[in-house]
């Protein structure tokens, strides 16, 4: 919800029009018995609409770095893998724990737990092939890339990278899906040389890792990128599905006013008119995913004080270093092709204490909200932009002055964006192994105490 210069002309040919609307209806409304007034919207508006409609999404680009982003194949290892618990040191948790299909694959957590507690809240990785940064500090340029981490974050799946590699060729199923995609799987039967071993591990791990040769640290971490892809692969399938919002935009854009007068209640139409004019949130959340991807200080942290997390400003580095970005030597990628890194923004005072502008799609379900979850609803976050109280570093926020009535109308716009997923029902819930043993486990948003939280967490 953030005022910017570069927006101002828009917002202010859309305010005038809602004057201009405004007086109009009056004036209808005057006139006797001559039906009810119709609503006006002024182009600028409708032009705003058709941008944030579903229908103006593309397909997806191709992933640079995956030749398997889109098999089928792929997408039922990813599938697998991704609600499979036995991918972690204690053979409870998945990638489907801190990212439940119930909440919009998030976890309805201030900061996730896995084996430990994680730094930030979870973000959704519905549609998150979309942007070409992951995480809410844009330290991954690939959902491939993305998915590695977690696997062996000590605070969230914590399984070493050799152990990947191992229970992939152990597992007869996983073991054929792979060597179909990706070719033989490396002999591991010697313990000595393959250990228990992870770059980003323990400390144990660590030692490990930089006691195996180079050669074969290279053939672990090309198995390990591989799992990757047959995840990023499962979750391009993750689509946001057409919402209220959607309907009432494509018999607008149509123009049939009276029937998408009956599908957005007025409180969400005018919540609309001020999204897209007066309160500018449309500066950052555009587009048919209601997200620019790009990162933003929004005076989250308390008024006055510099940002405790650095966001953006550390990582971009830590971007530019992961080996398995798009320029990495295990990505297949052309430089041509990873235009995005090669010209990243890596210096700026703005990029401290900021992070990514995430999908408004099904947010109202999705709480609590920003990076560190400081706000529990809706409210809470549009009375923030309201206010927009001075931060350490963040200069660009401006107090919107809204009304009560007014944030509760674009709070009321922001349930309008609710829907089921544009996925096949079965890749929502977790495949039954052979053994016919479900990775799915309780949602540790509603648990008076997940296994996990008994592990010490990391701060």
């Amino acid at each position: 919800m953030k005022r910017h210069p570069a927006s101002s002309t828009m917002a202010g040919r859309a305010l005038i029009g809602s004057l201009i609307g405004g007086l109009i209806v009056a004036l209808l409304a005057a006139c006797g018995d001559r039906g009810p007034a119709a609503e006006f919207w002024m182009p600028a508006e409708l032009d705003a609409i058709r941008s944030l409609w579903i229908g103006s999404l593309p397909p997806l680009s191709p992933s640079p770095g995956n030749p398997v982003a889109d098999d089928p194949r792929a997408v039922e290892m990813g599938h697998r893998l991704f609600f499979d618990p036995r991918l972690s040191a204690n053979g409870a948790v998945a990638c489907a724990s801190c990212h439940r299909p119930e909440r919009n694959f998030k976890d309805g957590l201030a900061r996730s737990q896995g084996l430990g507690q994680t730094r930030r809240k979870s973000m959704s990785v519905v549609a998150a092939a979309y942007s070409p940064w992951l995480f809410w500090d844009g330290r991954r340029d690939s959902l491939w890339a993305q998915a590695l981490e977690p696997l062996e974050d000590p605070a969230e799946q914590g399984l070493s990278r050799v152990d990947l590699a191992r229970r992939l060729g152990d597992d007869p199923d996983y073991r054929r899906a792979y060597e179909n995609l990706f070719g033989p799987l490396p002999d591991l039967g010697d313990r000595a040389r393959f250990p228990s071993a992870s770059p980003n591990g323990d400390a144990g791990q660590r030692a490990a890792w930089a006691s195996m040769t180079p050669e074969d640290r290279h053939r672990i971490s090309t198995v390990f990128a591989n799992a990757g892809r047959a995840l990023e692969a499962y979750q391009r399938r993750l689509l946001p599905g057409p919402a209220p919002f959607d309907a009432f935009a494509e018999a607008l854009l149509a123009g049939d006013q009276a029937r998408a007068n009956t599908l957005l209640g007025a409180d969400q139409r005018q919540g609309l008119r001020l999204f897209v004019g007066r309160a500018n949130c449309i500066h950052c959340h555009n587009g048919p995913l209601f997200a620019n991807n790009e990162f933003h200080n929004t005076g989250v942290e308390a008024p006055g004080t510099a940002p405790s997390d650095r966001g953006r400003a550390d990582g971009v580095h830590l971007l530019q270093a992961d080996p398995f970005n798009c320029l990495g030597p295990f990505s297949p990628a052309r430089p041509q092709d990873c235009g995005e890194l090669r010209f990243v923004k890596s210096t700026g005072t703005e990029l401290t204490g900021a992070f990514r502008a995430v999908s408004l799609r099904n947010v109202a379900d999705t709480g609590p909200y920003m990076h560190n979850g400081r706000f529990t609803t809706l409210t809470e976050v549009v009375d923030h932009y309201n206010r927009a109280q001075p931060s350490g570093i963040s200069t660009d926020l401006e107090p919107l002055r809204l009304t009560a009535v007014q944030v509760q109308q674009i709070v009321a716009f922001l349930g309008a964006l609710s829907a089921p997923l544009a996925t096949p029902e079965r890749l929502l819930r977790a495949p039954e192994r052979a053994d016919g043993v479900s990775g799915h486990r309780e949602d540790p948003a509603t648990e008076s105490g997940p296994a996990a939280s008994r592990n010490t967490p990391r701060l």
